[in-house]
């Protein structure tokens, strides 16, 4: 006899009792385990688990109060993109000419590179066409060593470019080269990692600075940047010290346009990858533009060196009639949902907002956040419960339920468009931020897709830190083949050693709890609080 709810009180127990199910209180005993871990007795606890086919309560712990997602935030913010723009939508980048060619191929004026808010341009785009990402994404190289890069060309689209404007004919510029940024206003970042939310990315407008060990300590590292360009200026000097001892790499802005590298790797040490944030996009663009077109054989009158003029682009309505002279189309949205999610790509989900209110002609992160919310209505989430700032998950004001996290995982789950929402997940145990929630030998490993979320803050009193969100939610299958939806969150613990440490240890915590979930999906006998009714993930 199978049992649809643990939630029926005494008709539940006798229930469990009349079949031989006693042994559904080990699991409650044991989830309760997990949320009396030393360290995190003191936490705000939420969690809801229910079938992912009926939308019946499997197991609930304040299921209604608002909790800190951190990174979860972008399950929302994905959704609603993924709902307005479609996982099949292309950015489309042209590039038009002001002015005339003559028959030697010289234009007479200026060459204009329009921004579309296309989020990679090319530069992680593979062989096969899908967008590439590692696990560690150079993004967060600004905190650790661990970043790499993926194997592209980070300027791969706008070469495209430069090949296909000298395949029109132009040979030389005698204006200037230019970038239309004015597809949304500039906004900041949600999250960390680069700051500037522009609608023209080039390498995730970041100059990655990779280091390399000498072979013998006492020898200079050797120090290059991807991509090269004359826009920037290095300052770099590091050491190769004895294997074994701790390695340090810092890059510092010491002027416009101009760093220092500085620290100790040692011999034997992989390269190390940090990244350095222009804060131009548009002029960084037009400089690797420029030498993009010289590197083709277009000769161009303008320094890559000098600002993006935009008082000289013309107004829409003369742009619009402007002769297209190249085009980059870009891989399927669907693949950009990977980067997003898999890595949890800051700079990308804070963008989405303003490519929704681009769709309507609209500029600011506020508008965007506006249709983000209708967009979420339409999906059956309940937008009263819930609060957002940003796309990221970085803003005070973030705070959901969790069960308003399941609902928008179970509309989803029902839409067309499932499979590259689901697709686009960390896989638990396998990639991405993923990757350590469980061990290899973990009968949960690769069973689970979902998204995580981590934000911690510093405790000026003591000088230790606080872990104000960490977060997991998604899609499982149980070792019995049922589905469940889920949504985990924990808020509000100190942490009394590193931030990597007691990050790294919630982060388990959420796997233990997938396992017992996997293990036995009734997995409790009697509910934490008032059971919650069936969510209706409907419109």
């Amino acid at each position: 006899m199978r049992i649809q709810s643990l939630f029926r009180g005494w008709l539940v127990t006798a229930l469990a009792v009349s079949t031989g199910l006693v042994r559904a209180e080990e699991p409650k005993t044991r989830i309760d385990a997990v949320l009396s871990t030393p360290g995190f007795q003191s936490a705000h606890w939420g969690l809801l688990v229910v079938d992912g086919k009926t939308g019946e309560p499997v197991y609930q712990r304040n299921a209604d109060q608002l909790f800190c997602p951190a990174s979860v935030t972008k399950l929302f913010t994905t959704a609603a993109a993924l709902t307005e723009l479609g996982a099949d939508h292309r950015f489309v980048t042209p590039v038009v000419r002001k002015g005339k060619v003559d028959a030697d191929g010289t234009l007479s004026g200026d060459l204009i590179l329009v921004a579309k808010g296309d989020l990679s341009l090319g530069g992680r785009t593979g062989p096969d066409g899908t967008l590439l990402f590692t696990d560690d994404d150079h993004s967060y190289a600004g905190g650790n060593l661990n970043a790499q890069l993926v194997p592209t060309d980070p300027l791969a689209g706008l070469d495209h470019l430069a090949r296909e404007v000298h395949d029109s004919g132009i040979r030389a510029i005698t204006g200037d080269v230019l970038v239309d940024d004015r597809l949304f206003e500039a906004a900041r970042s949600s999250g960390s990692g680069p700051s500037r939310v522009s609608p023209i990315v080039i390498n995730d407008n970041l100059v990655d600075v990779v280091v390399s060990p000498a072979s013998k300590p006492g020898e200079l590292a050797t120090v290059r940047t991807v991509p090269e360009t004359a826009f920037v200026t290095m300052d770099a000097r590091v050491e190769t010290v004895a294997e074994g001892e701790s390695p340090t790499v810092s890059v510092r802005s010491v002027g416009p346009r101009r760093f220092s590298v500085r620290g100790r790797l040692p011999a034997g040490h992989p390269k190390a990858v940090k990244i350095y944030e222009v804060r131009e996009p548009a002029a960084f663009a037009r400089a690797l533009f420029i030498e993009a077109l010289q590197r083709r054989g277009v000769q161009v009158s303008a320094s890559p060196l000098g600002e993006n003029n935009a008082d000289r682009l013309p107004d829409q309505t003369e742009l619009a009639a402007l002769t297209t002279v190249a085009e980059y189309t870009s891989p399927p949205f669907r693949e950009y949902l990977k980067v997003i999610l898999k890595v949890s790509q800051n700079l990308h989900a804070s963008t989405l907002p303003l490519l929704i209110a681009a769709q309507h002609g609209e500029t600011t992160a506020e508008a965007g956040l506006r249709r983000e919310g209708a967009l979420l209505k339409q999906l059956g989430v309940d937008v009263t419960t819930i609060s957002f700032a940003g796309g990221a998950g970085g803003e005070r004001a973030d705070l959901v339920t969790p069960k308003a996290t399941v609902a928008l995982l179970r509309a989803m789950a029902q839409r067309p468009d499932f499979h590259a929402y689901e697709a686009a997940l960390p896989v638990l145990g396998r990639d991405g931020t993923l990757t350590k929630h469980v061990s290899r030998e973990s009968p949960v490993r690769g069973h689970a897709r979902a998204k995580t979320g981590t934000y911690w803050v510093e405790d000026g009193l003591t000088g230790k830190s606080v872990m104000t969100g960490k977060g997991l939610a998604g899609y499982m299958e149980t070792a019995s083949g049922r589905p469940l939806v889920f949504a985990f969150f924990i808020n509000n613990v100190p942490l009394n050693g590193s931030v990597s440490d007691g990050t790294t240890t919630a982060g388990r915590l959420l796997g233990s709890l997938c396992e017992i979930f996997y293990a036995d999906e009734a997995a409790a006998s009697k509910p934490a609080s008032t059971p919650a009714p069936a969510i209706d993930a409907r419109p």
